[in-house]
């Protein structure tokens, strides 16, 4: 299914242009037009996806090896240090086009291109309890 009010359907679809890197039967990738940095790709499904949630396990299991392979590839032509690989779920988490997107920013060592979390505190009890009812979820 395509969303004909989806900014990435549209693109994914060919229907807006883009610089587009690579695509196939499933996926196009494209330039990201407000890059973190030099060479930010986005993986976009062809198909309408909102979220990780929405996403079919089929998709899903496609979505990570060209991920890896793009990461490389980006890393060597943009002589990289580093790849991040960024997926946001939902405007509390950073998502802004609710399309499933996958990012893949190449980095270089001081760059700053990508904000970092400030490492929390945990407290045993706490975790312990966090990890019970997440894995009583997995079941």
């Amino acid at each position: 299914m395509k969303d004909d009010n989806c900014i990435f359907c549209l693109i994914a679809n060919g229907q807006i242009p883009s610089n587009t890197v690579y695509e196939d039967g499933d996926f196009r990738v494209i330039l990201d037009i407000s890059p973190a940095a030099k060479g930010h790709m986005l993986i976009l499904p062809k198909e309408h996806y909102a979220n990780i949630f929405e996403l079919p396990e089929e998709t899903a299991k496609k979505v990570l090896p060209l991920a890896k392979k793009l990461a490389a590839a980006v890393k060597e032509a943009m002589n990289a240090d580093g790849v991040n690989i960024v997926q946001n779920n939902g405007t509390a988490a950073g998502q802004t086009v609710p399309h499933f997107h996958l990012h893949i920013i190449p980095r270089k060592e001081g760059d700053n291109a990508m904000p970092l979390w400030t490492p929390g505190e945990s407290v045993p009890e706490e975790q312990a309890q966090i990890a019970e009812k997440i894995s009583k979820l997995m079941k």
